[in-house]
């Protein structure tokens, strides 16, 4: 099997989606698939897989200066991919590359799937331009109508796009690495400085601080909870241009900014609660972190969050942007110890079953089923 796949994401830029590339290319080096990358970054020689990766030309998004928009419209790419014969193109999102992609695959025959990763439309209401949403899924729906599968990491997102009209949805969920992220990484130094000392329950956050995470509804909830007298900490890890407006907010919380590595995992693993407001995830690997780390979270009913939490077992899904309620169940994870260490334990057996090689090695398998069904269904998809 020959696969080549076309990405806004990838080492060296770290997020959600560069991070279950590494490991799906991890699994498919191990398999011995072979596989190209054609993407606006590089890795470093320190990534066994960089020699695959092809470059295409970029421009930086103005919002985001750490991204990149592709300017893929080079024969160069056209010439790169037929040198390599693959049985199936795998895009990774909706891009003028993604485009591009599909439309040289379907010109040599070629099945094309993709995976969803980035509820970008939902983020139009957060900028002023929640009229722009029916434009945005006719868009979606045009170009993944032109794939055999769409993957995505949750079972909620999924039957949302089903009711938006794009069909051929199939769950790849995401792993965990429980050496990575454990209780034994905790830190009293750490707890020292979000609390000063004193000896109460620490709220967690990591996120990106963009408006689009909700973290509006994160002030008004730890307005609620000061309100009604409760002590705790709260620490925030991430950074993003909401971050001076949210110091102003929250002037007692303690911003880490930015972690990653072994110095991400103390932070998890000092906290007792995590606490993610967030109505835009497609899954919430932040969520899955957390929990192998230890952590009850308190999440939305909207997205992919939710699906990761047994309600009242491993933490609790309150109902979306109602801070009353997201505060409600967090400050019964504040006020009860027991309960915080029960619920803890469960979170932290709910994410060891998350193993990453079963979980890309289903992957594989569909990929094996498209690339044997694809003449059938490379058909149809023209035909559409």
């Amino acid at each position: 099997m020959r696969v080549a796949y076309f990405t806004e994401s990838l080492y060296p830029h770290v997020d959600g989606v560069s991070r279950t590339l590494a490991r799906l290319f991890g699994t498919l080096e191990r398999r011995g698939i072979d596989f190209r990358v054609f993407s606006p970054f590089t890795p470093g020689n320190d990534i066994p897989w960089a020699p695959r990766v092809r470059r295409v030309g970029y421009l930086h998004f103005p919002p985001y200066p750490d991204y990149r928009v592709t300017l893929p419209f080079t024969r160069g790419i056209a010439s790169q991919l037929d040198d390599f014969r693959p049985d199936l193109v795998h895009v990774v999102s909706p891009t003028p590359m993604g485009y591009r992609a599909q439309r040289l695959a379907r010109a040599r025959g070629l099945p094309v799937v993709a995976s969803f990763h980035t509820h970008f439309v939902s983020y139009f209401r957060y900028y002023g331009v929640k009229w722009l949403e029916p434009a945005g899924w006719a868009l979606l729906r045009t170009f993944y109508r032109n794939c055999s599968r769409v993957y995505v990491p949750s079972v909620s997102i999924g039957r949302e796009l089903e009711t938006r009209g794009i069909h051929q949805v199939e769950l790849w969920s995401r792993g965990i690495d429980l050496d990575g992220f454990s209780p034994e990484f905790a830190d009293p130094s750490i707890r020292r400085r979000i609390t000063a000392g004193e000896d109460v329950p620490v709220l967690l956050l990591v996120s990106r601080l963009v408006k689009e995470k909700d973290l509006a509804d994160l002030v008004d909830v730890e307005r609620i909870l000061r309100e009604r007298g409760l002590r705790f900490g709260l620490a925030l890890v991430g950074d993003g241009p909401m971050r001076p407006a949210l110091e102003a907010a929250l002037p007692a919380a303690t911003f880490a900014g930015h972690l990653e590595g072994e110095e991400l995992s103390r932070w998890y693993a000092s906290a007792d609660v995590f606490l993610f407001p967030s109505t835009t995830e497609t899954l919430g690997n932040v969520v899955l972190e957390a929990q192998a780390s230890g952590l009850p979270a308190v999440v939305a009913d909207r997205g992919g969050p939710q699906d990761l939490i047994t309600h009242g077992t491993n933490g609790y899904v309150a109902t979306a942007n109602d801070t009353a309620g997201i505060a409600g169940f967090v400050e019964r994870l504040i006020e009860q110890p027991r309960l915080r260490e029960r619920m803890g334990d469960a979170a932290r057996r709910s994410a060891s079953s998350r193993d990453w090689e079963e979980i890309n090695g289903g992957l594989v398998a569909s990929y094996e089923d498209v690339i044997s069904g694809a003449s059938g269904q490379t058909a149809a998809v023209g035909d559409g």
